[in-house]
């Protein structure tokens, strides 16, 4: 039986789906980090980058940003994260792959705010918008484009690395890859990378499908 036949039976075990270690409990831990990490990634990025581009400056630190975040190696801070008072199991994953998300959402809330026109936000103000009701009803608007592409990124690449979580024991969809490898099941080794990858398809498939839905139709183009 070869390697793909291994798989395929596996995947086709009900107990694989159903026991508490098995694809549904993986897949739904998988989910938690992969949210966890992509709020708190949000949460930090998105008003970063959205204050800076509004200034009109800081491009040079946003990439110097960018490009620090990206040079540190997830397996990196996965191995140094739990050494510290972070510990073990989900928390050092969800910190770890949040340092990873950062550099699209930051780089792209930062260019969506420097390509708003100039003459739309003087437009704005001699209306009499106040500096808050300019970001809500104008400038976030324009910069959804840009908001979203750089969340379906970070989000295609979180789903994809968080399988890595199962090297600190973090869970995920990665531990039924590393248990393949305990028991030597070249068959259990394909079906968790399938399935990571699958889901990290289907994620780009779903993300791409909003991003169009909140892009105004003018401007669907970028």
């Amino acid at each position: 039986m070869n390697s793909v036949q291994q798989m395929m039976n596996w995947l086709n075990d009900p107990l694989n789906w159903t026991n508490p270690d098995g694809i549904v409990a993986r897949l739904l831990e998988h989910l938690r980090l992969c949210g966890g990490a992509l709020l708190l990634a949000c949460l930090v990025a998105w008003p970063t980058g959205i204050a800076l581009g509004r200034r009109g400056r800081g491009s040079g630190l946003v990439v110097a940003l960018s490009n620090a975040t990206q040079a540190i190696p997830v397996v990196a801070l996965l191995t140094i994260l739990p050494l510290t008072a972070v510990g073990f199991g989900a928390r050092p994953v969800i910190l770890a792959l949040a340092v990873f998300a950062a550099p699209p959402l930051l780089a792209t809330a930062h260019t969506g705010m420097r390509e708003v026109d100039a003459e739309v936000r003087d437009a704005a103000r001699g209306m009499g918008l106040s500096g808050w009701q300019l970001l809500w009803r104008v400038e976030l608007p324009l910069g959804v484009p840009y908001l979203a592409a750089g969340l379906r990124t970070a989000a295609v690449q979180v789903v994809a690395t968080a399988g890595l979580a199962a090297l600190v024991n973090g869970g995920g969809l990665g531990m039924i890859v590393a248990a393949g490898f305990g028991l030597q099941s070249a068959g259990q080794i394909l079906a968790g990378g399938l399935l990571i990858a699958g889901l990290a398809l289907l994620v780009e498939a779903l993300l791409a499908g909003v991003q169009r839905l909140v892009t105004p139709g003018s401007l669907r183009r970028i």
